[in-house]
């Protein structure tokens, strides 16, 4: 396992441009005002995770599941109002409607990734990471 993985607090602030599904969920977030500074970044989640509708009504999601994975489609528009990661890299992300995300690491594969301008890279593989710096 790694160590000294940064917290993605980065994220707080940006907006959800973009979701893609395949056998992988991709939000993209975006902060770049007219400037071009900012976060352009894209976090893929690759195992089961739950989501969190605005309703409060909680979904268990996976991956490459088609149309399952509809209630995604709820995040597309909203901003990222907090962002935890808790023992070895379960995220959490609360947007500012109410919605949520919350993934945890796979004892087998990598749970989620996190690429871009303006956060630092993350990947949180088999098993999980240790040691998160805030």
């Amino acid at each position: 396992m790694r160590t000294g993985l940064k917290v993605p607090r980065g994220l707080i602030g940006t907006t959800v441009d973009r979701t893609a599904f395949d056998h992988q969920v991709h939000l993209t977030l975006n902060s770049k005002g007219d400037g071009g500074h900012g976060v352009e970044a894209e976090l893929i989640l690759e195992t089961r995770f739950l989501l969190r509708e605005a309703s409060g009504i909680w979904h268990e999601l996976e991956p490459g599941t088609g149309v399952a994975l509809a209630p995604v489609l709820g995040l597309f528009g909203q901003s990222v109002a907090a962002v935890e990661v808790q023992g070895l890299g379960t995220l959490t992300i609360d947007f500012q409607g109410g919605a949520g995300l919350c993934i945890n690491p796979d004892p087998q594969f990598e749970s989620w990734h996190l690429v871009g301008t303006g956060v630092h890279a993350v990947t949180v593989g088999p098993g999980g990471e240790e040691a998160w710096e805030a």
